[in-house]
């Protein structure tokens, strides 16, 4: 199965589980982020990320660049609960 057809997949579950109601408050704030021109300072596809620290599950910093030396770094960024 191609990530074009797992991603349609997800969408139509997505839209037959979530209200109508709530479906409507995601797609306005959507539209509201786009319209704010926040998707000009993203990163994009293909680009590298800027070096950046942030904090570990216990409190540590951490950076990018020390993360780096050891080899390739994934990001994955989680959003929270509706």
């Amino acid at each position: 199965m191609s990530l074009k057809e797992i991603l349609d997949a997800q969408r139509e579950a997505s839209a037959k589980r979530i209200p109508a109601d709530k479906a409507a408050i995601m797609k306005g704030h959507i539209a509201a982020q786009r319209a704010s021109g926040v998707l000009q300072q993203v990163v994009g596809v293909g680009q590298k990320a800027p070096a950046f620290t942030g904090v570990s599950h216990d409190g540590r910093a951490i950076s990018s660049t020390e993360l780096l030396q050891r080899g390739p770094l994934v990001l994955s960024f989680f959003r929270g609960h509706w």
